[in-house]
């Protein structure tokens, strides 16, 4: 059974999510993907403050289409979260706590999770269209000129995730691939 979370992903929170949980997200977060991390990433160097919270933010590797008539967004799907990777112990180490994507992750980032409590949470690619329908607001807070790869602030009410690597960087893929090459003994 899915456990229901409420954002905002505080430290208590993200603890006690631990890899392999099925998770129904409800709250505020923010999408973003490569070009907009590197902009934030760069704000960050200048000593700029960035154009939302990331104080227990939880942030969606996302490029939505253009929301069709009657829509609150596009297609929504996930992007490898590995493109993400450079910027995102930066974004941690300012507050974000949560993470949503596909894809592996590498060593720098699980480190950086364990060091301040972060989750990454894993959709299911190719299925953007049915993930839009958990979008409930959009809103353009940042980063026009990106298009798809803009700064936006959705509202998610049951999302359905896994927690993929919990705060103390348990693995699923790792533990998934374990299990597998056991049971072929």
């Amino acid at each position: 059974m899915a456990k229901k979370i409420t954002l905002p992903l505080t430290e208590e929170l993200a603890k006690t999510l631990k890899a392999g949980d099925e998770v129904l997200l409800t709250g505020t977060i923010y999408t973003s993907r490569d070009a907009g991390h590197k902009r934030m990433c760069e704000m960050l160097e200048r000593g700029e403050e960035l154009p939302f919270n990331p104080e227990n933010a939880t942030i969606y590797y996302v490029g939505p289409t253009p929301a069709k008539p009657g829509q609150v967004i596009g297609s929504a799907g996930p992007t490898t979260s590995g493109r993400m990777d450079a910027y995102a112990p930066t974004m941690m180490r300012v507050g974000a706590r949560g993470m949503i994507g596909k894809g592996a992750r590498l060593p720098e980032v699980i480190d950086a999770m364990k060091k301040y409590s972060g989750v990454y949470f894993g959709a299911i690619g190719g299925a953007g269209a049915l993930l839009a329908k958990c979008i409930k607001s959009a809103k353009l807070i940042a980063f026009e000129d990106l298009g798809a790869e803009a700064l936006r602030e959705l509202y998610v009410e049951d999302m359905p995730l896994v927690v993929i690597i919990d705060s103390e960087g348990t693995n699923l893929y790792e533990k998934g691939r374990a299990s597998y090459l056991n049971s072929k003994k």
